[in-house]
């Protein structure tokens, strides 16, 4: 029986197992498979999936994120910051400013530093957004955007605004997130035709102009805590609609991160990233 180690973490509970590839040798065909089983609440460690953290020949670190169903994702806001206060913690760099390569792309994050030494906050430049369909990808005009479109559901309409943060998110602006069905719209948004490689689901409810509430149908996942790539894309999405200013406070079911689309283009992420266990898992 093969041994396992693993870290789980969380950014504001959206919880994923990590794996240090620098110290843990696993094979590629087995990589879907191995994330449905820790990520199996019954009978593994139970997770969102699982995220290896490994050498880059492009950047200081990579980062591969593996959704519970064993799809292998572009990118994880969340993520990021967790494997950001991983290599930082555990001491894989020194430096407080780095770059880890995803296969959305490659960012640069920053922490921030608590009494202990510690990794408290994490600021990560998530890149300028992608608005283009052929960026989503979505069917229809390639080098078209979709802001405010009708898309049809099962016979319902719902008005929504695509963005890439890396990965596809198609965001609806709702009066109450709390009256909205999640888990019932969610995956036939995800699997709608008009998204070929699905899509994540976010409904965004404005409270202000500077603050929104957030609630998100993960591609591959389902109902998560929190989303950070969708909390970017739900404030794209409210500042291409004149709906928010570029500074963007966003309320989470796990907690709260700042979201500053900045002048030059880029979106800045903050938020924390929490340690949960150790532990070793036999496979």
């Amino acid at each position: 029986m093969n041994r396992l180690k693993f870290s789980k973490m969380h950014g504001l509970g959206n919880n994923y197992i990590y794996v240090n590839l620098f110290e843990e040798t696993l094979r590629e065909e087995e990589l879907p498979e191995i994330a449905v089983r820790v990520s199996n609440v019954n009978t593994g460690i139970g997770s969102d999936g699982m995220i290896l953290i490994g050498p880059s020949d492009k950047a200081d670190f990579r980062m591969r994120v593996f959704n519970n169903d064993g799809s292998e994702a572009k990118n994880c806001g969340n993520g990021l910051r967790s494997v950001a206060k991983y290599v930082y913690d555990r001491g894989l760099t020194d430096k407080q400013s780095f770059h880890i390569e995803t296969l959305g792309g490659i960012v640069e994050a920053k922490v921030h530093l608590g009494d202990d030494k510690r990794v408290k906050l994490v600021t990560v430049d998530m890149g300028a957004p992608r608005l283009l369909k052929k960026d989503l990808p979505m069917e229809g005009d390639p080098n078209s955007t979709t802001i405010l479109e009708t898309l049809d559901v099962q016979g319902t309409s719902y008005t929504i605004t695509a963005v890439s943060m890396g990965n596809p998110h198609a965001v609806i602006f709702v009066e109450d997130v709390e009256q909205v069905d999640v888990a019932g719209i969610g995956p036939n948004i995800e699997h709608h035709p008009v998204f070929p490689e699905r899509v994540n689901v976010e409904f965004i409810q404005v409270v202000n102009r500077g603050e929104i509430i957030f609630r998100v149908w993960e591609r591959g996942s389902g109902i998560t805590q929190a989303c950070g790539t969708g909390a970017c894309a739900a404030a794209v999405a409210g500042i291409l609609t004149e709906k928010l200013d570029r500074k963007v406070l966003v309320h989470l079911l796990g907690g709260d991160l700042e979201i500053e689309w900045n002048e030059n283009g880029h979106v800045y992420m903050t938020g924390p990233a929490e340690f949960i266990c150790d532990g070793v898992f036999y496979r």
